[in-house]
Parts: structure tokens; C-alpha cells; sequence
């Protein structure tokens, strides 16, 4: 009895790795290539917009802008900082000559 069952399991192990391996792969036909290759050739090129040039100097309402706790104003355009000249009340785009400018200084 141990060999019959020794048996049947084998047949069934032995079929199911056989039964697992037969995969089914459809081959496309014809019409379906030359669709995927219309495709293709149908792709329009997108050329990226040429970035308009920052300006360095804006003018903006104080109410628009932010305060820091110094009490400073500034205002983010397009991921830059622009910072409040106090004499004559335009915002310069941000470089390290205005830590030593008294123009840039908290009031």
C-alpha cells in the first residue's frame, strides 16, 4: 500500500511540475505589429520652453510680501528670494554683498 501511494504521489508531483511549465505565449499577428510601429512614428518631439531670464530687481507691495522675525521683508518669485532694500523700498534679488549692505539691515 505504501508503494501504490508512493507511486500516485509521484505521478501527481511529476504532473504538476509538467502541467506548470507549459506556458502559452501568443504570437502577435501581423496587424497588431503595424500598429505598434504607426505608433511609433507618430511620436511628436516636444522641445522644452527656453526659461525667461530673472529679473534683478521687482517691485511689490509690502502686504504681499513677508516678514522675518527681524523684521526684514522678502518676497519668493520663481524659487529665488528677493529682499526689501529700505531706502528705496524695491526688492533685489538675493547675493552675499547684502550682509554687508546697510540698505539690507533689519529697521
Amino acid at each position: 500500500m505504501n508503494l501504490k501511494h508512493a507511486v500516485l504521489i509521484f505521478f501527481l508531483v511529476a504532473g504538476s511540475l509538467i502541467s506548470c511549465s507549459k506556458k502559452v505565449h501568443p504570437v502577435a499577428t501581423e496587424s497588431e505589429t503595424v500598429k505598434k510601429d504607426s505608433i511609433a512614428e507618430k511620436k511628436v518631439v516636444v522641445k522644452k520652453k527656453a526659461r525667461e531670464p530673472l529679473p534683478k530687481v521687482i517691485s511689490v507691495n509690502d502686504l504681499s510680501a513677508k516678514k522675518t522675525i527681524d523684521g526684514r521683508y522678502y518676497y519668493d518669485l520663481q524659487g529665488h528670494r528677493y529682499w526689501r532694500n529700505n531706502k528705496d523700498g524695491k526688492y533685489y534679488l538675493f547675493n552675499k554683498a547684502m550682509y554687508a549692505d546697510d540698505a539690507y539691515k533689519p529697521n
